[in-house]
C-alpha cells in the first residue's frame, strides 16, 4: 500500500492491516520450520532404510506407525483443529512410504500365480503399503473392451483374450515402480515372461487347490472353471500350469493360511533379498 493512502487511512484501520501482515508473517516463518523439519524427517526416514536393509529387518512396520499416531494423537486431542492435524499427518506418513518405496523398488512388482491365489487382494494391500501404483491386467482388458472376461471367452474365444493380455504388457512397457497383478494365464506365452522379467521382479503367489476351491467357489466370473468348480479339475488345471509359474518367477510367496499383511511382509522380504543376490 501507498504510504499516502495509508496515513489518510483511520488509525484503528492502520493497526488492523498491521496486525494481519504480523500474522502472515508468523505463518510464512512456520511454514518454513515445517518445510526444514520435514527435510530432516525424510533424511531420518532413509538413515532408517540403510539401517533395516543392513541387518535384515522388515522394512514397513505399521506398529511404528500406529504408536507415531498415537502419541501425536494424545498431543493435539481437544484441539478445535485435531482432525485436519491428524489428517496432514496421514499425508506425511504416506509420503514417507512413497520416499522408502522409491529407495527400495526403483522397478515393477509382476504378480503371477492361478485365479483365486490372491492377486487382486495382494496387489492392493501391497500398493496401499508401499504407496505405490496398483494396476490389474484384467481389469485393463475389460475396461477396453467394455464387457465382463466370461463374456469375451463366449464371444471371441480364449486365444483372442490372450492376445489382449499380451497387449495389456505392451502398454506398460515404459512404465515403473508399478505394482502389477497379472491375469492367471498370463505365463501361457514365453514372451509375457520375458517382457514381465524386463520391467520387473515376478513374484508367484502360491496356494493349494483346497484354498483356491475355497475362495472361488461361491463366483461364476471364471470361465475356465465354469461348469467345472471342483478340487479335482482345480488340481489337474495348476499342475499343467506350474511349470510355467516355476519359470517365470523369481521369487515364491505362499499365501495359504496367512493374513495379507503377513503375505505382503513376507513378499517385500523375498524380493529385496532376490534383488540383493541378483545385484551381488
Amino acid at each position: 500500500m501507498n504510504e499516502d493512502i495509508r496515513n489518510e487511512l483511520p488509525a484503528d484501520q492502520n493497526e488492523d492491516k498491521a496486525r494481519l501482515e504480523r500474522i502472515r508473517n508468523r505463518i510464512a516463518a512456520i511454514d518454513l520450520t515445517i518445510a526444514d523439519a520435514l527435510a530432516r524427517r525424510m533424511d531420518c526416514v532413509e538413515e532408517i532404510i540403510g539401517y533395516k536393509e543392513e541387518h535384515g529387518m522388515i522394512i514397513f512396520q505399521g506398529d511404528q506407525e500406529k504408536k507415531q499416531r498415537k502419541v501425536l494423537r494424545e498431543r493435539v486431542a481437544g484441539h478445535k483443529y485435531e482432525d485436519e492435524i491428524l489428517d496432514v499427518y496421514q499425508e506425511i506418513i504416506k509420503s514417507s512410504r512413497k520416499v522408502q518405496a522409491r529407495s527400495l523398488f526403483s522397478y515393477n512388482i509382476m504378480l503371477i500365480g492361478f485365479m483365486g491365489s490372491g492377486k487382486t487382494t495382494v496387489a492392493d494391500y501391497l500398493g496401499r503399503m508401499l504407496e505405490m501404483e496398483h494396476v490389474d491386467t484384467d481389469e485393463m482388458i475389460v475396461n477396453w473392451m467394455g464387457m465382463s472376461i466370461s463374456d469375451m471367452f463366449r464371444n471371441y474365444g480364449e486365444a483372442y483374450f490372450r492376445n489382449l493380455e499380451s497387449n495389456t504388457l505392451l502398454a506398460l512397457r515404459e512404465r515403473k515402480q508399478l505394482i502389477v497383478s497379472c491375469g492367471g494365464g498370463i505365463t501361457l506365452r514365453p514372451e509375457n515372461v520375458e517382457a514381465m522379467r524386463s520391467r520387473g521382479v515376478v513374484v508367484w503367489l502360491t496356494a493349494t487347490p483346497e484354498t483356491v476351491y475355497d475362495r472361488l467357489h461361491l463366483f461364476t466370473d471364471r470361465p475356465l472353471l465354469n461348469g467345472n468348480m471342483n478340487i479335482p479339475y482345480i488340481t489337474k488345471l495348476m499342475k499343467e500350469r506350474e511349470p510355467r509359474y516355476v519359470n517365470a518367477a523369481d521369487v515364491r510367496v505362499p499365501t495359504d493360511g496367512l493374513t495379507v499383511h503377513e503375505i505382503c511382509e513376507i513378499l517385500v522380504k523375498r524380493v529385496l533379498e532376490f534383488q540383493k543376490n541378483r545385484a551381488g
